[in-house]
């Protein structure tokens, strides 16, 4: 092994697999670009961004960790979502929920 090497097995991974997923379509009605990050409770996005909020309740992108998806000024697209796993309470954000989902 050469030091910083990273050896992958072969094959995909597939991400957040048997969770459950949701499908929303989201309209940045900003005048700025809007970028949300793989972890953050999509419920509490900015309020530029016009969707079915109690839908996202307790999902967020499903995207790989560390990654983004950047909503232009007028732009629509859909995106999943997938449900957090583990104790499911969420605090920050917005201090929308502050504890259980």
């Amino acid at each position: 092994m050469i030091p910083g090497e990273i050896i992958v097995q072969d094959g995909d991974i597939e991400l957040n697999a048997g969770r459950p997923t949701v499908t929303v379509e989201v309209a940045n009605t900003g005048d700025r670009p809007i970028q949300v990050g793989s972890h953050y409770h999509f419920f509490e996005v900015n309020d530029a961004l016009r969707f079915d909020r109690d839908q996202a309740r307790g999902f967020r992108l499903n995207i790989a960790a560390g990654t983004a998806v950047r909503f232009e000024p007028g732009q629509t697209r859909t995106v999943e979502l997938v449900a957090y796993a583990g104790d499911r309470k969420v605090y920050g954000f917005q201090g929308k929920v502050m504890g259980d989902l």
